[in-house]
């Protein structure tokens, strides 16, 4: 295990820088929409661009992974979102508009080259936790942007605070490059392997592979309306300022990268696929408990649901990828996690979209239930196949 500290810690760190990136429009969401005139809930149709360009790069990423190895694709994926990052300081629609294509292929590389290292240096009964780890980067990532945007607004303004960003971006792309030629080792075997329309049809073909992909994709639609929309629903729903919702964003995000570590040594002494199933049962929970804050809430009662209702919906990714590369075949862990990072960030295309459609047309309060019927009956699912199994 040892050797696996480099390599997680690597993986962890350009995770954090991305999330990080992911998510700065949506923290910054009501000042942007001020200053360009738009509509704040546009942070969905944004949401959707950025996870829909990022299910193109995730599968497009397989083949120069194995090519020209994963670091270097991290290398240029830090570098495309420096840019997205340094674009939207323009303040202008169209340029945020560039900015969150820029985000989508940074955001679409990372688990496909992070399962492709980690999976060659990784024994397998450690894979829950290892994978768990990593993703916490996600977690740590978007608790990162729900921390520093605000105070950015509040000093350099939210141009300024997308320039410091984007160098931060670059700078991590910098800090990596010693690390490559340890890591960025190419085999012939995973060049041979590395067709992504066969892995395609494998993870279809497989029972319990196609089962935790439906179920990824339910479940970052829960994750992603609820990370994506909640300082906006907080600050227009409740009343809070954006400093408050963006802190209350930043504890549920640290509180489920931390159950994220639990689920991951959960899921390696027992069926990753029954832990995920009752994750779905938490989730369902959080989801109507948090469709059901309303202005006259209190505030500690609004921080106890969004930490309980964050404990669960950020916890369940990396058990989710230990699954996929644990049933992956030898030399294929890149391009499977590829057709799993396109299912579930297919979830982060249609899903927001929907929860903005809804919350428009009828209230908050219906867009969260809608979530929380449809993990529902993915958790269900889920269980049926454990047991199954």
């Amino acid at each position: 295990m040892k050797r696996s500290i480099v390599p997680v810690a690597s993986m962890l760190a350009i995770q954090v820088m991305i999330s990080m990136s992911v998510l700065s429009l949506g923290v910054m969401m009501p000042v942007v929409a001020h200053d360009l005139a738009i509509d704040a809930k546009l942070v969905g149709v944004f949401t959707a661009i950025i996870y829909g360009v990022a299910t193109v790069a995730a599968l497009a990423a397989a083949g120069p992974i194995v090519r020209l190895g994963a670091v270097r694709v991290c290398q240029g994926a830090l570098l495309m979102g420096a840019a997205g990052l340094a674009l939207n300081s323009l303040a202008l629609v169209s340029a945020t508009v560039g900015a969150v294509l820029f985000i989508g292929v940074a955001q679409g590389p990372i688990n496909p080259a992070s399962a492709h290292i980690l999976a060659q240096r990784v024994p397998r009964e450690y894979f829950g936790m290892v994978f768990s780890v990593k993703q916490t980067g996600t977690p740590l990532g978007f608790a990162l942007a729900g921390l520093l945007f605000p105070a950015l607004i509040q000093w350099v303004g939210w141009r300024g605070g997308s320039l410091v960003a984007a160098a931060m971006l670059l700078l991590a792309a910098i800090l990596v490059e010693p690390l490559r030629p340890r890591l960025d080792v190419i085999t012939v075997e995973s060049r041979a392997k590395g067709h992504i329309w066969r892995s395609v049809g494998f993870v279809l073909r497989h029972r319990q592979l196609r089962v935790l992909g439906c179920s990824a994709f339910v479940y970052v639609i829960a994750q992603h309306t609820f990370t994506f929309y909640l300082v906006t629903y907080l600050y227009e729903h409740c009343g809070l300022s954006i400093a408050r919702a963006g802190f209350l964003l930043f504890l549920s995000q640290i509180v489920g990268a931390a159950v994220r570590l639990v689920s991951g040594g959960m899921g390696d002494r027992m069926p990753r696929m029954k832990l995920l199933g009752w994750t779905g049962i938490g989730i369902t929970a959080g989801s109507t408990a948090t469709g059901l804050i309303g202005a006259g809430t209190p505030l500690w009662l609004i921080a106890l649901i969004v930490m309980a209702y964050g404990s669960v919906v950020i916890s369940w990714n990396g058990t989710s990828q230990a699954e996929f590369a644990h049933l992956s075949p030898p030399g294929e862990a890149a391009a499977i996690a590829a057709v799993q990072t396109a299912l579930a960030f297919s979830g982060a295309v249609f899903g927001p979209p929907i929860f903005a459609a809804i919350a428009s047309a009828v209230s908050y309060r219906a867009a969260f239930f809608a979530v929380a019927v449809c993990v529902l009956l993915s958790a269900i699912w889920q269980l049926a196949e454990a047991r199954r199994a």
